[in-house]
């Protein structure tokens, strides 16, 4: 009866991870329409709360030679937020960089990065397995993460507009370009 009532928490538990959000917001967009936990304390937070923002979605990870764009992504945040602009961070060991609980990498990227931006509970970001959202970015934009700190913009009207690979910077031209093209648009 133990492995019965264990099963069914799983099961409950994972129903619950990244179910669409029952939103009664009928206007959120599809992108839009998941709930994850948060990262510091794995809250069901929808986001459908960012409709009308210009989003940077991330997959991130705290044992990377990429980690380092934590700063830069929190500068890109804290230059744009009043704009409109939020950058959503979601770290996955789907590249065996990340280790520990959520708590323990929130505490790192608060404590090492300073960051403030949004940050979900550890999940895959790529493949059969990888969460609904970072599922339809992949397919919208045709560019599933290759590595750690893949990067995809999408519009205030919750449509993908593109994906930028790792080695993209989060102060390169071309991305801050496409942000506050995004950002200038109503």
């Amino acid at each position: 009866m133990n492995t019965f009532r264990f099963f069914l928490a799983a099961a409950a538990a994972a129903l619950t991870f990244a179910a669409p959000a029952r939103a009664a917001d009928a206007s959120c967009p599809a992108t839009l329409n998941h709930q994850f936990p948060r990262l510091q304390d794995e809250k069901p937070q929808t986001l459908c709360q960012y409709k009308g923002k210009v989003l940077l979605v991330v997959n991130t990870a705290s044992f990377c030679g990429f980690t380092p764009q934590y700063k830069g992504l929190e500068a890109l945040y804290a230059k744009y937020k009043d704009r409109g602009l939020v950058v959503l961070g979601f770290p996955s060991n789907d590249f065996a960089q990340e280790k520990g609980s959520n708590r323990e990498i929130a505490d790192f990227c608060e404590n090492t990065y300073g960051v403030k931006f949004p940050m979900f509970g550890a999940s895959h970001v790529r493949g059969a397995d990888a969460n609904p959202l970072f599922r339809q970015l992949a397919q919208a934009t045709g560019n599933q993460p290759l590595w750690n700190f893949h990067k995809y913009l999408v519009g205030r009207d919750g449509k993908p507009v593109a994906s930028y690979g790792t080695r993209t910077v989060p102060d390169d031209a071309v991305l801050v370009g496409e942000i506050e093209k995004q950002l200038a648009a109503k």
